[in-house]
């Protein structure tokens, strides 16, 4: 970002500096239907960030191990995910790099196939902010046409990667005609995207690190990364984000990888969180494109 106070610190910028900071993209109206379909109270957003090798070929793919545990992710982690939303009838959203989407096109293939959502999350799980704006731009909309072309259809919304939003990423989303983008955390409901303070018509279904099960569970033998959340601490916290949302009859929206969550110790908090909601009286699964459009067509 160009600035006039490019050289100065924070602490010295004039408030016309931060303002526009803080302003370059906020949210705008709250967008929380009076009820979900069919008389719902909850909505439930499971979501997948399909990463695979990507998480380590964007550094460089020089890790044999990591590219290994990103194979682990859709030889294991994916079937396994999709058999318990089959079993349980749920729909879900994968967000997919489109190198991912190169490497394991079957897999895309079977996605769509069952009933789920294919999402844009990067090229090859770049970081936004590291990138010029026509770079950016150009990554953007080559991913987009690789995963129609993969899958078949046209995705409508974005997962930046690592949530790593741009000066740039939302006038990009809006140019390309996007519903909705999952990156970013002002609210728990649906709320359209105000850029610069003027609406975009892109709808934010928003992510939070507490939903995300790499916060709890990633590891990294070369750095002080560890494990340190058990697996039922881990439930416990996703099922009371959950019992929240019920109780405001809100949006339940979890984030997990199937590099993280695939694993025999670890799928059981899908499956439980899957049933608890099941449990409960007026719950919606449906995919984040689905929950979008209803919350900007029934908003209060």
């Amino acid at each position: 970002m160009n600035s006039a106070a490019s050289g100065l610190e924070p602490w010295q910028w004039p408030e016309e500096e931060w303002r526009k900071r803080v302003e370059r993209v906020r949210a705008g109206g709250k967008l929380r239907p009076t009820e979900w379909p069919a008389g719902a109270r909850c909505a439930v957003a499971l979501s997948f960030d399909s990463d695979h090798e990507t998480s380590d070929l964007r550094d460089g793919g020089n890790s044999i191990g990591r590219l290994a545990w990103g194979q682990y992710g859709s030889r294991v982690g994916v079937p396994r995910i999709l058999k318990v939303l089959e079993r349980y009838g749920c729909k879900a959203s994968f967000y997919v790099p489109a190198v991912t989407a190169l490497l394991h096109p079957d897999e895309q293939r079977r996605i769509v196939a069952e009933g789920h959502e294919i999402g844009i999350h990067g090229w090859i799980h770049e970081l936004n902010s590291a990138l010029p704006r026509e770079a950016e731009r150009e990554l953007m909309l080559r991913s987009a046409d690789t995963l129609e072309k993969v899958g078949g259809v046209r995705p409508v919304g974005l997962r930046t990667p690592s949530w790593d939003f741009s000066w740039h990423t939302l006038e990009i989303e809006k140019e390309m005609g996007l519903a909705y983008d999952s990156s970013l955390m002002s609210d728990e409901d649906c709320y359209e995207l105000l850029l610069d303070g003027a609406p975009t018509g892109v709808v934010e279904l928003p992510v939070e690190w507490v939903r995300d099960d790499a916060v709890y569970f990633m590891m990294n033998r070369f750095s002080a990364l560890r494990p340190y959340t058990p697996p039922a601490d881990v439930l416990d916290i996703f099922r009371r984000e959950l019992d929240a949302a019920y109780a405001e009859g809100g949006i339940f929206q979890l984030t997990m990888h199937p590099h993280v969550i695939g694993y025999r110790s670890r799928i059981w908090i899908l499956e439980e969180i899957i049933r608890h909601a099941q449990a409960k009286e007026g719950v919606w699964f449906a995919t984040h494109a689905e929950i979008v459009d209803w919350a900007r067509h029934h908003a209060a």
